[in-house]
């Protein structure tokens, strides 16, 4: 192989042309970036929803020449999470990336937070992960595949009052890894993105105790501002890819430095 033949084939490798991927909760936010940048990079994406309109999230998907399908879902339901897989497969003739996305937040003391708000949270955050993965692991293991789960830097380090919200992710991070090793011999490769402080809607309009703006998000991170949806898509679409063979088993921090940032004050 040449040089520009090297070159040529490397770039190939970062591309997702033709390739087959379900996002879940792609309806906004992270979820709609990760969905864009997969389309700009070739892939036909299904999108899925729980109930808010994803008209926006297909519209940016037809600016980049994708013509993508929406599904709705419930995917704290058994039979909702395997009607979700099925109807992504039969839509796009197979499935190649499965993007474990959606998820909810809730930000309540512990003493303040209740068992059903507790159920309710792990109930989409990792029930959801968990049944989707199992129920996409015959389409994937047809030629391989990628599975990219979303965790957060609340699992890294401790937030206060995001005990549950952290302790869910904590658990993706571990199913990640666990998961990852059971399906190396079928070649599907299962990793983790962790992302920071991301610009989406949720991120002005949760109540919150400590009020988020774009200011005080730059001012916190490291690197001097705050993420936004597109940052996290460029690293799950790089997951996704050839480019990440040799990957598997990992959790990713996008987080601007976040987590490497001690905690106490310098002089």
């Amino acid at each position: 192989m040449t040089t520009a033949e090297h070159l040529r084939d490397r770039h190939a490798r970062w591309e997702l042309p033709g390739k087959r991927a379900l996002v879940t909760g792609a309806a906004t936010g992270i979820g709609q970036g990760i969905a864009v940048e997969l389309a700009a990079r070739g892939a036909n994406v299904v999108v899925h929803h729980a109930g808010s309109a994803p008209a926006e999230t297909l519209s940016l998907l037809a600016d980049v020449g994708k013509d993508g399908v929406s599904i709705k879902a419930d995917l704290s339901r058994v039979d909702e999470c395997e009607r979700l897989i099925e109807e992504a497969t039969q839509a796009l003739g197979g499935l190649d990336i499965l993007v474990n996305n959606a998820g909810i937040s809730v930000e309540r003391p512990i003493e303040q937070l209740g068992a059903d708000e507790f159920d309710s949270l792990f109930a989409v955050n990792v029930r959801g992960t968990y049944l989707c993965l199992r129920a996409a692991i015959p389409a994937l293991a047809d030629g391989g595949g990628s599975v990219v789960n979303l965790s957060s830097v609340h699992a890294f380090a401790g937030l206060p009052p995001t005990a549950a919200y952290a302790a869910s992710k904590g658990a993706i991070n571990a199913m990640t890894r666990t998961v990852a090793m059971e399906l190396i011999d079928r070649r599907i490769r299962v990793n983790a993105v962790g992302p920071g402080l991301i610009e989406t809607p949720r991120y002005f309009t949760q109540e919150r105790t400590v009020p988020y703006t774009t200011e005080w998000g730059a001012g916190i991170v490291p690197w001097g501002r705050v993420g936004r949806p597109q940052d996290i898509g460029s690293i799950v679409a790089f997951l996704a890819s050839d480019a990440a063979d040799f990957i598997t088993g990992q959790v990713i921090y996008a987080d601007g430095g976040t987590t490497s940032l001690l905690g106490i004050p310098g002089k």
